[in-house]
């Protein structure tokens, strides 16, 4: 082998390992394990993805030496570097053409929406400093960060088998709010105030809501002042079993005026139409008990994480809002996310997608413990719904 081919072969087996480990990654945090078991799995997972490539090269560095000189052949590989570099190398083929197939760019199972966007200078409308911690007002002031810059996002959507009744009915979906104590509450309380502002028939709140029991004392002030004419609805996610017991943080948001759907669902009429508006907190808590035959002519789904989506989809859910993948966090030019804690990985990052008979809409969320947003703003999204026979591919 020349040492043109040896680089060449070196680099994909350590492209394929960051692959194999942002993979690793997404997924790992798809599941709902205890957040110290996944924390501590990840903490070994990114040791390994850094540190792992330097200590192969020390152990085995007279084979590497050989190898970037030409002089080695593929039998002198150590049998434990073989293996691995074989998984790095299945990695392209195996994650990397799903990866490419599922880029927003190209728009695979995505639904076409008219979208009119409001950028906010959130600290600017507000009267407290919105940074409260020192870690806060560092990340906040990066030139890059758009942590304080609130995207309103008015969005019509298409949706199949949408009751003609339901064409023009307007939900605001917020999600992610994530009150570490990091951010003043005016920021989450601003985002309800423009929700309220817009007049939604319903208001949707799609689970991280708290990580500091301190902030318990945040939510009525934050959401109290919510108003929707069919009601405002809540279900739990991850971040908010931080919390010693989580049925403070679902009677706060009683006290506020919110309906709790976690795993339940709740027969309504929504603009005179019968619907079934159901909450789903899988994996980090119970699934609801759903006939997927019982004929509801609308069925709204409240779910955390858009890895429901096949359950939706099972059920017979004609709308599922969800949250949790914070859009990526960041998104680079073309490409898009490459984080997301979903067993997808980043196909579901955030936007809207259809796979009969469900059309998903996954918002970007407003906040999280990591501070830091690039190409990525908080969201803040004002759902028009609007019926459609067949789906609009984008």
């Amino acid at each position: 082998m020349t040492p043109t081919l040896a680089w060449i072969a070196a680099l994909a087996v350590l492209a394929g390992h960051f692959g194999l480990m942002l993979s690793s990654y997404n997924r790992i945090n798809g599941f709902g394990w205890p957040r110290k078991n996944i924390k501590r799995c990840t903490k070994v997972m990114f040791a390994f993805t850094v540190i792992g490539p330097p200590v192969a090269i020390a152990v085995w560095r007279g084979f590497f030496a050989d190898w970037i000189g030409g002089n080695a052949d593929l039998r002198s590989i150590p049998i434990p570097l073989a293996i691995y570099a074989g998984l790095c190398l299945m990695a392209w083929p195996l994650l990397g053409i799903p990866w490419l197939y599922f880029r927003p760019i190209l728009g695979i199972e995505s639904v076409k929406v008219k979208r009119q966007i409001e950028i906010v200078p959130v600290q600017q409308m507000v009267t407290h400093r919105l940074a409260l911690t020192a870690k806060c007002k560092f990340e906040s002031r990066l030139p890059i960060n758009q942590v304080f810059e609130l995207s309103i996002d008015q969005i019509e959507l298409p949706v199949v088998g949408l009751p003609p009744a339901l064409d023009g009915y307007r939900i605001a979906h917020l999600s992610d709010i994530h009150l570490t104590g990091d951010i003043h509450p005016d920021f989450a309380g601003y985002v309800v105030q423009r929700a309220t502002q817009w007049a939604p028939h319903l208001m949707a709140l799609t689970g991280d809501i708290i990580d500091k029991q301190p902030c318990i004392d945040w939510l009525g002030q934050i959401f109290a002042p919510a108003r929707a004419r069919d009601g405002c609805y809540f279900v739990l996610g991850n971040h908010d079993t931080r919390i010693a017991d989580s049925w403070q943080t679902r009677e706060a948001m009683d006290r506020a005026g919110w309906t709790d759907l976690g795993s339940r669902g709740l027969s309504r009429k929504l603009g005179g139409v019968e619907a079934l508006i159901i909450g789903n907190e899988h994996p980090w808590f119970q699934r609801p008990t759903i006939d997927p035959d019982s004929g509801e002519p609308f069925r709204l789904l409240l779910s955390h994480s858009p890895d429901q989506f096949e359950w939706a989809r099972r059920h017979n859910v004609t709308l599922m809002l969800a949250g949790h993948t914070h859009g990526g966090q960041g998104r680079l030019p073309i490409a898009g996310p490459l984080l997301s804690p979903s067993f997808h990985g980043s196909r579901y990052a955030s936007g809207d997608f259809y796979r009969a008979p469900t059309t998903m809409h996954v918002t970007r969320g407003l906040a999280g413990t990591h501070l830091i947003r690039i190409n990525c703003r908080p969201e803040l999204s004002l759902l028009t719904l609007r019926a459609v026979p067949s789906p609009q591919p984008a």
